[in-house]
């Protein structure tokens, strides 16, 4: 079982997360295909990362990619690689992610956001352990092992036509899925203790201590952002509030609000007209860079995902910092 010394974000006795761990350690001992799901900041690359490490491939290269900063039209040539000439620009070899994790594993973050086109390259690897490079006639067979992460529903996308079924099949070999922080708030107080320990040692700063009032806040708190708000939240009392003995008061409520924004934002109501999707999306990133004054990667915390999918989807609708 995965220990909570090695997997800090991860550690903790509720049920909900041993059952995970478990399985966890059974399937790092195989070669077997994971899909890890959770909601955003339960923790999916920390444990696919333990697979790796605890597995007999843990010499090997750990290779993570995040699917949504990987363009369309350039899918394959990232994954699988090119050789000089394949295209326009290709001036020079180069390999791809699944070269580069020869002997070791990939961890496909963000697989639902992977376009059609390179989910059926990547099912054809998976299938036969072969991958082409652009410009080449000839197939490679490769020693790779694949891990991929979500926090979206695969089961619905394949329904609804938006990820192919048989890549889904594929990769739910064995399902893996994460409990938000507010389903195992029990560890709450073992992971800020952890935390503020870590953290007081990285400033160099006097660990603080969370008195009772606000341990309790916290832990009544449902913390959307699961582990990563909780580990942030830290960081600021560890940071200014060092050595200090922390009360509920001293935690503003400006703190545990942030994140509830999109929350508030999802419950506007729909116009009997509809909207454009696409529009409001637009829209509110437009907004975000705005307000973020041009710096995009805190426009990307407005918006609560990250810095490689807002880039992303700055390419996807073409626009620009203003």
């Amino acid at each position: 079982m995965f220990s909570s010394h090695s997997f800090p974000l991860l550690g903790g006795d509720s049920p909900a997360l041993q059952t995970v761990l478990r399985s966890a350690s059974l399937v790092a001992a195989t070669d077997a295909t994971v899909l890890i799901t959770g909601e955003s900041g339960t923790g999916k690359e920390l444990l696919a990362r333990g697979v790796h490490q605890s597995s007999r491939r843990h010499a090997g290269p750990w290779v993570p990619v995040n699917c949504a900063a990987l363009p369309s039209e350039l899918v394959e040539a990232e994954l699988f690689g090119y050789w000089k000439g394949a295209f326009t620009g290709a001036d020079r070899d180069a390999p791809g992610f699944v070269h580069q994790a020869q002997g070791g594993t990939l961890f496909l973050d963000e697989i639902a956001e992977l376009s059609l086109a390179g989910q059926g390259k990547l099912l054809r690897f998976l299938e036969q352990g072969e991958c082409q490079r652009l410009g080449s006639g000839q197939p490679e067979t490769l020693d790779v092992r694949v891990l991929a992460a979500t926090h979206q529903d695969l089961s619905a996308l394949a329904s609804q036509g938006r990820f192919r079924s048989d890549l889904y099949y594929r990769l739910n070999v064995i399902p893996l899925a994460l409990p938000p922080l507010r389903e195992r708030n029990g560890d709450i107080r073992l992971l800020i203790e952890h935390f503020a320990e870590e953290l007081a040692g990285k400033h160099g700063v006097a660990s603080p201590r969370f008195a009772q009032s606000a341990l309790k806040r916290l832990v009544r708190y449902e913390w959307p952002g699961n582990v990563r708000e909780l580990r942030n939240l830290v960081e600021r009392c560890v940071v200014l509030m060092a050595g200090r003995a922390i009360q509920s008061a001293d935690i503003p409520d400006a703190w545990l609000a942030d994140a509830r924004a999109p929350e508030a934002q999802l419950g506007m109501q729909l116009p009997p007209e509809g909207v454009s999707l696409e529009n409001v999306e637009i829209d509110l990133m437009q907004q975000a860079l705005k307000r973020a004054g041009g710096n995009r990667s805190r426009a990307a915390e407005l918006l609560g995902v990250t810095r490689d999918t807002f880039l992303y989807r700055l390419r996807k609708h073409q626009l620009n910092d203003g």
